[in-house]
């Protein structure tokens, strides 16, 4: 048995994943475990990945579990190209810096916006506090100002001069965002003209790039 990835893609991390092997050609096997209906909290999936989360990499033999140690294996297998993670010693260092940030900060609070505002009141028909709501969307604000200042600042891309492994990581996180308040905010990046060439590539991606949508002082506005 060939590479298969187990992943369901209204998960950001697995859709990373999922774009990263089809933009780059990776033959795999797409094993669709659907998070809504509990299946990665089955016993065939927990042989796979007792941690019971996705996405997940099945090699022959050999799994793996954690979204960015797939991506880096992944790179590392198919020797990907240089840019998504640089053999040059500080821009792979930059990639690294942006990818440890997100895991508590970008996507921890993407994560809880889009419980708080659209998965507890729509899923589960439970109202989340107003103040709970805006004290989440205040820490995303927040995370959304650190990415425009520290990582991204006046550049094209986050780590380096051409897109890598932390813009995908980033844009599929901040397709949830967007999503819940498609107003307040744009994203555009070159990032999208590097994937959207590709047909796996989600529709519409010609109206994604990376940089949240500024005002004239060059702020992000707010999510509300």
């Amino acid at each position: 048995m060939g590479l298969e990835l187990y992943l369901d893609l209204l998960s950001q991390p697995c859709r990373a994943v999922y774009i990263f092997a089809k933009k780059n050609d990776i033959p795999f096997e797409l094993r669709t475990v659907e998070l809504l209906k509990g299946q990665h909290h089955s016993d065939a999936f927990a042989q796979v990945n007792p941690l019971r989360k996705v996405p997940a990499l099945k090699d022959g033999d050999f799994t793996l579990a954690e979204s960015v140690a797939i991506l880096l294996y992944l790179s590392r297998k198919y020797k990907a190209p240089d840019h998504w993670y640089p053999q040059d010693l500080q821009a792979r260092a930059r990639v690294d810096e942006y990818l440890a940030w997100q895991h508590t900060a970008l996507r921890s609070s993407c994560t809880r916006a889009m419980w708080q505002k659209m998965m507890c009141p729509v899923i589960l028909g439970e109202q989340v506090a107003p103040e709970t709501l805006a004290s989440t969307l205040a820490e995303l604000d927040w995370c959304l100002q650190l990415l425009e200042d520290k990582f991204l600042k006046d550049e094209d891309f986050l780590a380096g001069p051409h897109i890598s492994m932390a813009d995908l990581v980033a844009i599929t996180e901040l397709m949830h965002p967007l999503h819940l308040a498609p107003s307040s905010h744009s994203l555009s990046v070159p990032a999208a003209r590097s994937l959207k060439a590709d047909p796996s590539w989600p529709p519409g991606a010609s109206a994604w790039r990376l940089r949240w949508g500024r005002t004239s002082s060059r702020r992000p506005t707010k999510l509300s």
